[in-house]
């Protein structure tokens, strides 16, 4: 679908919309709207171990990038401002480039995504919802966290791919510096901190998330 403002469709649109664009995230073809970054290094061959660790590595990031969709629409779809609604949804349209170059990364590597991304993305739009509901100062600081988050674990993800595997580095390291934009952009709009003990359970579901997610 062409990506546009929610608040352009009538309530029915704005549902089907969102169908569509779960149905896109969770077992579509995500369709980047800039290169991979991986693109620009060849694809070197992995040893068999090698290789099935990066993609368990990128299959983690691609589940994440699914959550991140789910999160970012979630809220828009609660958001109280419009200015904070496309803000939020300019920011998961630079999420679904990091979904396809996950994905095409997944392939590359002989792998595919986890099998519950349903599952992963159901959850997630709820608490992006449930975030929103609260208010956007709230809803704004939860995309901060998240994203802090999120930063910190691509870190540990490219220092634990295959020394060789420049394709799948140039990919996260994109990722990175946009997930790190995305927190400060939230934060100069007006997000704030979110209190004790949420930030510490978002790293715990985190936890399990990639730990199933790189299995499964």
């Amino acid at each position: 679908m062409t990506r546009m403002s929610f608040r352009q469709l009538t309530a029915a649109d704005r549902l089907l919309a969102g169908i569509e664009r779960a149905m896109e995230a969770v077992g579509g073809q995500p369709e980047a709207q800039r290169p991979s970054p991986g693109h620009q290094h060849a694809d070197t061959k992995l040893a068999a171990d090698a290789r099935r660790h990066a993609a368990g590595l990128m299959r983690i990031n691609h589940t994440g990038e699914v959550c991140a969709q789910a999160l970012y629409l979630g809220q828009a779809m609660m958001a109280r401002d419009a200015d904070t609604h496309r803000h939020l949804l300019h920011a998961a349209d630079e999420e679904t480039d990091h979904l396809a170059w996950c994905s095409d990364r997944l392939k590359e590597l002989d792998s595919r995504p986890s099998l519950l991304n349903p599952l992963w993305y159901a959850g997630s739009f709820a608490i992006g919802a449930a975030a929103a509901a609260v208010g956007d100062p709230v809803s704004l600081g939860f995309v901060v966290e998240t994203e802090r988050q999120v930063e910190a674990h691509l870190d540990e993800h490219l220092r634990s791919l295959p020394a060789e595997d420049d394709r799948s580095r140039a990919v996260l390291r994109q990722m990175q510096a946009d997930e790190a934009r995305h927190a400060r952009e939230a934060q100069v709009r007006g997000g704030v901190d979110l209190p004790m003990p949420i930030p510490g359970l978002m790293r715990l579901a985190s936890k399990v998330m990639k730990g199933v997610a790189y299995r499964l």
